[in-house]
């Protein structure tokens, strides 16, 4: 009898690695094609049945990874650092034949068209947090500080700004404040965008108004690709910024190592908020 497998293609941190641990736990074989400079061999020992490193752009070397292994499920998690796309780009002959092809460079189109070119060859993408669900939390306030009215209000403001932009496939986090956006998520990630905004602010002659990140998904999001994260390092990041308002979309972020996150939060007195 065929065991049941899940080919996993691996970006940084710990959403593909937490995948791996629990599909392998549900004795489910792992099979993973890590991103170089992204993913990390030794995360997937003693759990991944299969492991080997690749370079973005390589998708006919991935399909005939994935097919020789008898992966029919597919899965991609984890971030992918955008300057790989400058240092780690190397794609085979399919690779390059399929940039060619591109009509656009946003993310969720090369994404979209990457899945189409796999399930031509038997392979589908499944939801990208697949045994993660209970690190995606429903509508409401995880941690003990609950929002003033004019946090609130700064909140609201920034779930309409982060849905704008991120349905310009921009970037899916803003900072906020005073109804004016402070910075927007871009190339560096989420931790930097705060990191940077807490620079501006802390320049700032308002110190004493409400500034607030917010997350969200995109509009339509596919759950295949691409899902918002935070985790313990954004908490970091806020704590860094000296920033203390952080919501996110129910329901649609994976917010990593939650109880942990929750905990952290209440230590340090910031608001967490699911929309």
């Amino acid at each position: 009898m065929t065991s049941e497998k899940l080919g996993i293609i691996a970006g940084e941190g710990k959403m593909p690695v937490y995948i791996a641990r629990q599909a392998a736990q549900k004795g489910v074989e792992v099979v993973v094609a890590g991103l170089k400079g992204n993913a990390r061999e030794e995360d997937f020992r003693g759990v991944a049945c299969v492991y080997k490193e690749m370079r973005l752009g390589q998708m006919g070397k991935g399909i005939h990874f994935f097919k020789e292994h008898g992966v029919t499920r597919l899965l991609m998690a984890g971030r992918v650092q955008h300057t790989s796309v400058f240092s780690n780009l190397m794609p085979d002959l399919c690779g390059a034949k399929f940039l060619a092809s591109l009509k656009s460079m946003q993310t969720k189109y090369i994404l979209s068209r990457v899945i189409e070119e796999f399930k031509k060859e038997g392979i589908e993408f499944v939801h990208s947090a697949m045994y993660l669900e209970h690190f995606m939390p429903p509508a409401g306030v995880l941690s003990r500080r609950h929002p003033t009215e004019e946090e609130q209000r700064t909140i609201d403001y920034g779930f309409k700004i982060a849905k704008s932009i991120a349905a310009l496939d921009i970037g899916l986090t803003c900072v906020v404040g005073q109804n004016a956006v402070i910075a927007v998520e871009g190339m560096e990630g989420t931790d930097a965008c705060i990191r940077r905004a807490g620079e501006l602010y802390k320049k700032s002659a308002e110190k004493q108004h409400c500034v607030a990140v917010v997350k969200v998904a995109r509009p339509n999001q596919d759950d295949r690709f691409d899902l918002p994260v935070i985790g313990k390092g954004t908490i970091q990041a806020l704590q860094d910024a000296g920033l203390n308002v952080l919501a996110f979309e129910a329901g649609k972020t994976l917010v990593l190592d939650l109880e942990e996150v929750v905990s952290l939060v209440d230590k340090q007195n910031i608001c967490l908020l699911a929309l």
